[in-house]
C-alpha cells in the first residue's frame, strides 16, 4: 500500500484524475478526516473538501505507473 497527498486547484484536475486512477485494476481511494471515498468516483470526490490537499491510499505495491500518471496531482 502507499499513501500520497493529492490536491486538486481545478475542477477539470478531478475529472483528469478520475480518468488516470481508471486505468488501473486496484484499489485506490481518498480520505479526507472521516471521510474515505472511491478515487474512481468522481462524484465521491466531489463529497470532499477540496481546499486542501486530500490522502490519496493505492492499495498495490507496484504502482509506479500510477503515480507517474498521477504525478501532476501529488501535493509538493
Amino acid at each position: 500500500m502507499k499513501s500520497v497527498k493529492v490536491f486538486f486547484p481545478t475542477i477539470d484536475s478531478v475529472k483528469d484524475f478520475v480518468v488516470a486512477v481508471s486505468h488501473y485494476p486496484f484499489d485506490v481511494d481518498l480520505h479526507n478526516g472521516r471521510y474515505v471515498v472511491d478515487a474512481k468516483s468522481l462524484l465521491g470526490i466531489y463529497s470532499l473538501d477540496l481546499a486542501k490537499p486530500i490522502v490519496c491510499e493505492i492499495y498495490n505495491d507496484n504502482c509506479d505507473e500510477l503515480l507517474k500518471d498521477i504525478n501532476k496531482f501529488i501535493a509538493k
